[in-house]
């Protein structure tokens, strides 16, 4: 089920966070995934309408996060990789109007994730959006 992200949802969808970046994320030592947390635990308590979690079993397992026409985040429990909620969250960014999306360079697997789903390469930034050392590949939606 996809539903708004609430406050009280930040704690285990930070640990969704932490368990996804360091299954995928290998680029990025554990002081930097530390660093990282803090803003992101700050970003899911926020209470931001642009947040979505999917809920399994009564527990928040995935997340998306959205900006404007920009698939902002998408962070899946790494044990659920592979179960398709990935890609039933992008069909809900889709539905909102995402458009575009950037990964990390380093992170091949998402890369072909989004490849797969229609999303092409049509840029890079040399760092990541809070101007850390962190390429990104900038994708737009094939059209």
């Amino acid at each position: 089920m996809i539903r708004p992200v609430t406050p009280t949802d930040a704690a285990a969808l930070t640990a969704v966070w932490r368990r996804a970046v360091e299954a995928t994320h290998h680029f990025l030592t554990p002081e930097a995934i530390d660093g990282i947390e803090t803003d992101v635990a700050a970003w899911l308590g926020s209470g931001d309408p642009n947040l979505w979690a999917w809920e399994q079993d009564g527990a928040p397992v995935a997340f998306l996060g959205l900006s404007d026409d920009e698939l902002a985040a998408l962070f899946v429990d790494p044990r659920l990789h592979r179960s398709g909620i990935g890609r039933r969250l992008v069909d809900h960014a889709l539905s909102l109007g995402a458009q575009r999306l950037s990964v990390n360079e380093d992170n091949p697997g998402a890369r072909a994730f989004y490849e797969r789903l229609g999303f092409q390469a049509v840029g890079r930034a040399e760092t990541d959006d809070a101007g850390r050392p962190y390429p990104l590949i900038l994708m737009a939606l094939g059209r």
